[in-house]
């Protein structure tokens, strides 16, 4: 994901937290705001808990392939912050990502 697509300043994450408006699963809280700029962005929020810090990179990593993969920045309506829940450890990435798409379609359905 280039860096241009990244929120990574804690002011943004705050602005679009204090929105309130979200979307859960059993992996995800999603947290979303209309763009600021003409392509949307995605910040990622990884807590200690999940584990070490290289076990943290490599689901921030994971999560980014993801959103490489099955996200159009040009065309989305929103910016998206995601948060990962306990339960992304449990499963495989196949259900991860299977997860975060119905979640994001959940996002811009509503």
């Amino acid at each position: 994901m280039k860096i241009k697509y990244r929120i990574k300043r804690n002011e943004e994450f705050s602005k679009i937290i204090s929105k309130k408006k979200c979307m859960s699963s059993k992996c995800y809280t999603v947290f979303f705001d209309t763009k600021v700029m003409e392509y949307s962005r995605v910040g990622l929020s990884v807590s200690k808990k999940l584990g070490n810090s290289p076990e943290r990179n490599r689901i921030k990593r994971q999560l980014r392939m993801m959103f490489i993969e099955n996200y159009d920045f040009e065309n989305m309506p929103n910016d998206l912050i995601v948060i990962v829940k306990k339960d992304y450890l449990n499963n495989s990435y196949a259900d991860n990502l299977s997860d975060l798409e119905k979640l994001i379609k959940k996002v811009y359905n509503k």
